[in-house]
């Protein structure tokens, strides 16, 4: 089992200027180390899941290791007071957006949905809209009459809403539209509606997606895939 002494050995002898650099244009700050996300995958898979060891690489506040604490800690170990400090703590989208994904995965996901979408705070909202595109994605349990509120939440406001926040909306609308063919009609009526939504991306070359034809054009990559299937012979 690793140490925090021993993983944050790892992360430092991992860094670069260059990575440092990169990630200053997303909005990171000190203390990090700058360690690729390739590196960063190593060291999640060979420590696995370590909660314990995720909650004190947080407590660091270094971001290289929040990251890490991010991809080992437990979804079901999650608590909401956790998650609460977490987002408290972000300070940039790539460490929100990581939360978001992670606490999409707990069980705790809807509660804290309901919370920080209609929390007032950019990386708190941020989160929250985050949250519902992740479990657009990985929760098919939920019926489709759950979706069409938020859908219509994020038309009304995505305009106004503050800057990463109308990202995270955005994605959402292109995520639930993936869902099925009954999503995919409702959320692309909303974003004909919706319009060119613009979120202003700093130093970063990143543009933010057009909902309809990012929703389209996966819908055709899947199509092209299952048609690609190769048929069982017999």
């Amino acid at each position: 089992m690793a140490t925090l002494n021993e993983v944050m050995a790892e992360l430092e002898a991992g860094g670069s200027a260059q990575t440092r650099k990169t990630y200053s244009r997303h909005g990171i700050t000190e203390p990090m180390f700058g360690v690729s996300y390739a590196l960063l995958g190593k060291l999640q898979k060979k420590i696995k899941r370590d909660h314990a060891l995720a909650l004190q690489l947080w407590a660091t506040g270094n971001h290289d290791a929040r990251i890490l604490a991010i991809m080992i800690a437990d979804p079901q170990a999650a608590t909401s007071a956790q998650l609460d400090q977490w987002i408290a703590d972000s300070n940039n989208y790539g460490l929100t957006d990581a939360i978001a994904g992670y606490a999409a995965q707990t069980p705790l996901a809807l509660e804290k949905l309901k919370q920080w979408t209609q929390a007032d705070g950019e990386w708190i909202e941020t989160a929250g809209w985050g949250i519902l595109g992740g479990i657009a994605r990985s929760d098919p349990s939920l019926p489709d009459d759950f979706f069409k509120p938020y859908l219509d939440h994020i038309e009304a406001h995505i305009h106004t809403a503050k800057n990463r926040v109308r990202y995270n909306m955005n994605s959402a609308v292109i995520n639930i539209g993936l869902r099925n063919a009954g999503l995919q009609t409702l959320a692309v009526d909303a974003a004909g509606r919706i319009g060119y939504v613009e979120v202003d991306h700093g130093l970063t070359n990143c543009k933010t997606p057009d909902a309809i034809a990012y929703i389209e054009k996966t819908l055709a990559h899947r199509e092209g895939k299952v048609k690609a299937k190769p048929r069982r012979a017999g």
